[in-house]
């Protein structure tokens, strides 16, 4: 019978409230020991803990948001960034999904011209020669493809980019982690092989979330710990979306990326993979920080120079714009089902105008 806290009792009646129910919100001090009491104290009197992503749930069955929205919360939970946050936003206020209403309006119009076409085939009028019908498509692609866009910029910023740093033992792969995540992730020594394992770090270079993963320095080794560090690397190399092969600026004159790896392009001659051949240690070797050609920068793991133009780099080459304005949080599968959409509606213009 005694007080567990004073507080505010706040009354939601459906169909109104967030989930479409009749909600009543407890709102106490804070601390953990008050709350784990009066959560206790609801589910002694019939209340039950509600499971992850319950209330979203509830709000999608009550036709309050569409699957889109729902999925954005959680997009909004997980943002790494300021960016991906306000893309989260925009998609859970709705804004991804008018567009792709406007879209399935779009379309509509056209297809009443084919079903026209279909059902009334013995008029004398050409329903599919009406210049209405190519103005709206090419309406329609132009459109799809400005959505598109949109949406590979709200997947970058949820999904973010990862990146495996690869390279021979010692040519300074985990200084380069710990350079970039800002704090000392990695083991750094001078003993070559240091590194064993896979060790991954999340991290924001301008705006762009990153997946960094350090791996093992790539040689034939008789150690059988060593061997599996070596397997495990090249497994993340598969999977990376960019691999940076790291070398040492004061052992390499002739940095060219397919000598210095042959064994890469051997095992995935046609690959299409964004493979950065990164020179490290040019505050050793004299070089000037920055690009040298398309694929290979000059850096420093230790004083950091080289930096602006790897992070441009990064961007650069997976299409990311930056502070861009009217972004949204977008899926995979959004993005797939779009590129279905623009291939189906470019296939329907080669025809009309074919």
């Amino acid at each position: 019978g005694d007080a567990i806290d004073e507080g505010v009792a706040l009354y939601f009646p459906g169909p109104s409230s967030f989930t479409g129910e009749s909600i009543l919100e407890l709102q106490g001090h804070g601390g953990m020991v008050v709350l784990d009491r009066l959560v206790q104290r609801c589910v002694e009197l019939g209340a039950r803990l509600a499971r992850p992503g319950e209330f979203s749930e509830r709000a999608f069955f009550n036709d309050k948001m569409d699957l889109a929205q729902a999925e954005a919360i959680a997009d909004l939970i997980d943002a790494s960034s300021v960016e991906a946050a306000r893309s989260a936003v925009r998609s859970m206020q709705g804004e991804f999904s008018r567009l792709i209403n406007v879209l399935v309006e779009q379309m509509i119009q056209v297809r009443i011209f084919v079903e026209a076409a279909i059902d009334f085939p013995e008029e004398e009028i050409d329903f599919l020669q009406d210049k209405a019908l190519v103005v709206n498509l090419d309406q329609l692609a132009a459109d799809l493809e400005k959505v598109l866009a949109q949406a590979q910029q709200g997947a970058i910023l949820r999904d973010g980019l990862t990146v495996v740093l690869a390279g021979r033992p010692n040519a300074g792969k985990s200084s380069l982690l710990n350079a970039l995540a800002g704090n000392n992730a990695a083991i750094v020594t001078s003993v070559p092989g240091t590194t064993r394992d896979v060790l991954r770090e999340r991290i924001t270079l301008g705006g762009l979330p990153l997946n960094i993963i350090d791996t093992a320095g790539l040689r034939d080794s008789d150690n059988e710990i060593e061997q599996e560090g070596v397997r495990r690397a090249w497994k993340e190399i598969a999977g990376a979306d960019q691999i940076l092969f790291l070398a040492d600026a004061t052992e390499t004159p002739n940095p060219n990326l397919k000598d210095l790896w042959p064994e890469y392009f051997q095992l995935y001659p046609g690959s299409t993979q964004a493979v950065t051949l990164l020179l490290n240690k040019i505050d050793l070797s004299g070089h000037s920080p920055g690009m040298i050609d398309a694929t290979t920068i000059a850096i420093s793991a230790k004083d950091k120079s080289g930096f602006d133009a790897l992070g441009l780099h990064l961007q650069t080459t997976i299409g990311y714009l930056g502070h861009a304005e009217g972004l949204f949080s977008a899926r995979r599968r959004h993005l797939v089902a779009l590129q279905n959409a623009s291939t189906l509606v470019q296939n329907g213009i080669q025809q009309l105008k074919g």
